[in-house]
């Protein structure tokens, strides 16, 4: 059990840690979701670094702990460790890193499929992940830089092939009869 002194020191922690966390979320990148664009972030991958809408948080939790590590922005206890990671990072220089390939003529999915497809290319299979990118800045390469309709936001952006995921298909079926190993009779699907 926690002694008083030991209470008010890690309440006191949370609420600088929060602090910090309100005044990233006041930055320009911050205020919108980095992978749909939504307003008002509430939620973060903290070792990814990025602020995300409550929608993305949840596609970000099925991706798995080994990709990405949600936690509320108010709700959750934060961690020294966890603040320092998403500070060092954040919105810009993530989108710096993990959408440096992103086509100039690219378009924000808004469907909870597409949405969940792109954040899938973005940080599972790093489509359009820079190797050049070095603590979130950008590459000396002479990358252009493009305006979004959104004021004073810049992002960088490269062309790269087509944005849109491949369609899925199911694994091919194969002609080899079912193996019983519970022993629990055959099932229809194997007799027809």
């Amino acid at each position: 059990m926690a002694t008083r002194s030991e209470r008010e020191k890690a309440q006191k922690l949370n609420e600088q840690h929060q602090a910090i966390l309100s005044k990233m979320l006041r930055e320009e990148d911050n205020k919108y979701c980095a992978d749909c664009e939504a307003k008002g972030p509430r939620w973060a991958s903290w070792n990814l670094g990025v602020f995300m809408c409550i929608r993305c948080a949840g596609i970000h939790r099925n991706l798995g702990v080994h990709i990405s590590r949600v936690k509320s922005v108010n709700l959750d206890q934060w961690t020294s460790e966890q603040i320092q990671s998403i500070q060092d990072m954040g919105n810009t220089n993530a989108r710096q890193l993990y959408e440096a390939n992103l086509p100039e003529s690219f378009r924000r999915p808004q469907t909870d499929q597409a949405v969940e497809f792109f954040i899938r290319d973005k940080y599972e299979k790093k489509k359009y992940y820079s190797k050049n990118v070095t603590n979130g800045s950008s590459p000396k390469d002479g990358k252009k830089e493009r305006e979004p309709d959104r004021g004073g936001k810049v992002s960088s952006y490269t062309k790269s092939e087509e944005s849109r995921p491949a369609p899925r298909t199911s694994p091919a079926k194969t002609s080899e009869p079912s193996v019983n190993l519970l022993g629990l009779g055959e099932c229809l699907r194997c007799v027809s």
